[in-house]
């Protein structure tokens, strides 16, 4: 091995720095800082060398250990200072065989153990020049977008950071890794305090993010039950206990084993209420001790704290979808729900509290795999249906679901009726208050018809809310 003779060292992140550097001087390794860094060893009782790494252009360091302030905290002129780091994090990567660049302190203990047994090999080296090589690639992303700020960029270059290995992917087979984004939000799954259960899967995520997403659209206190990325049910009440059972009537066969997310806190009298059923997940913004207490018999039992759901930023961004060789981005679909947006087409007018149930079943249908039907009343689900190649047989698995509970609800679809078969074997059978739907269809005429035949007020939101 060459002999490693010195360390230039300039850090954000001080996690196990003092001990890492004093363990470079027992191996003889001189440690350099800049004026700042020096400062900080000498605190530490360790001596160090001064150099001025603002105007270093050439790298003669055997080891170069430099980590950033984290993209989330750090402003534009920050990041437009740090050019001259990051150029040096590159070119020590890219020399590998010369130098060994470290850019992530849990990578301290494996090189020291590596110094004791003369094993710093070009394998090893290699290993850390393209993380270091990634982890430079990222700044120099975000630098470009406060450059130039493109929704839709010719190149595009993303960079996310693992969070973890996952237990198993879509099935026991395939291996699968959580990867973030760096952009911070604080109420979603890439956020999420997981307090007790097993090791998330691949479908443990893809559930807990649209159940996490679905809550957020619910001011006021909700339950929703989430079942291979489509609601079960979903229901708001005072009384979280009794929005659990409103959401829970609406389909008692496929919650077993689903994803459980509230906007309050879980507290005892839910938390009991729900260990009476075997659950993959439960999700809230914070867990009350006791409740704590009484799932904590439930070793298995996966729970997520996200925090700030109970008071969500809903903001303007951007999802992502891969296809094979590919990556498809949309806007993601954050547009509130505006009554004075919509148009009513019937001969018979919705009530205000129509138009307040209304509001509650297009947050609700939103979230079902289209073609998606869901009826609602009283702020609850009693039937839902979706996920089908044609919008009538949406409607005949809700009302199997909801059955007589169908009676004197409210119609809510994600896209227009391309006929009106999906009214009429409802309407045929049960009283429905109101229908709610995007409109559109070509024969647009022939469902308002249809409405008015059976006496039904019918309201064109003008926005589908397709969900593939």
């Amino acid at each position: 091995m060459v002999q490693i003779k010195n360390a230039l060292i300039k850090t954000w992140n001080k996690e196990g720095l003092v001990d890492f550097a004093k363990a470079l001087l027992r191996f003889g390794i001189l440690v350099k800082s800049d004026e700042e860094g020096s400062e900080f060893f000498i605190r530490e009782g360790i001596n160090t060398e001064n150099l001025n790494i603002s105007s270093y252009p050439d790298i003669d360091e055997d080891i170069i250990v430099i980590n950033l302030k984290p993209i989330s905290l750090i402003d534009d002129k920050e990041l437009l200072g740090y050019s001259n780091l990051i150029s040096l994090i590159n070119n020590g990567a890219k020399s590998y065989e010369k130098h060994l660049t470290i850019v992530d302190p849990k990578d301290y203990n494996e090189v020291v153990e590596r110094l004791k047994d003369d094993r710093i090999d070009l394998k090893f080296r290699k290993r850390l020049a393209a993380k270091a090589l990634n982890y430079a690639i990222k700044y120099d992303i975000h630098l470009a977008k406060i450059i130039y700020d493109d929704k839709f960029p010719d190149i595009l270059n993303m960079s996310f950071e693992k969070r973890e290995d996952l237990k198993y992917g879509e099935n026991y087979h395939q291996n699968a890794a959580f990867y973030l984004s760096n952009n911070g939000s604080s109420e979603s799954i890439s956020s999420a305090i997981q307090l007790q259960g097993k090791k998330l899967s691949y479908n443990n995520v893809m559930d807990a993010n649209n159940a996490i997403e679905c809550i957020k659209e619910f001011d006021k206190p909700t339950v929703v039950i989430m079942k291979h990325a489509t609601p079960t049910g979903i229901a708001s009440s005072n009384n979280l206990v009794q929005a659990w059972k409103d959401a829970f009537e609406t389909d008692t066969d496929s919650p077993f084993g689903g994803i459980v997310s509230i906007n309050r806190e879980m507290d005892k009298d839910l938390a009991e209420e729900l260990s009476k059923l075997f659950l993959e997940i439960i999700i809230a913004p914070s867990f009350s001790d006791e409740s704590r207490e009484i799932f904590d018999e439930k070793k298995n039992l996966i729970l997520l704290e996200v925090r700030g759901i109970d008071r969500p930023s809903i903001k303007e961004d951007l999802e992502f979808r891969s296809v094979s060789d590919g990556l498809i981005i949309q806007d993601r679909d954050t547009k509130k729900m505006e009554y004075k947006d919509w148009r009513v087409v019937t001969e018979k007018r919705p009530s205000e509290e129509d138009i307040e149930t209304m509001v509650f079943g297009f947050k609700c249908v939103k979230w079902v795999r289209s073609n998606a039907i869901v009826f609602v009343k009283d702020n609850k689900t009693v039937g839902i249906g979706g996920g089908q190649t044609s919008r009538v047989d949406s409607s005949r698995i809700a009302i199997n679901k909801g059955k007589d509970r169908i009676n004197g609800s409210i119609m809510a679809s994600d896209a227009f009726f391309p006929f009106r078969d999906a009214i009429d074997v409802v309407a045929k059978r049960y009283k429905l208050k109101a229908i709610i739907q995007p409109g559109g269809s070509i024969r647009d005429k022939e469902i308002i018809d249809a409405a008015n035949e059976y006496g039904i007020p019918m309201v064109f939101t003008g926005r589908r809310c397709f969900k593939h």
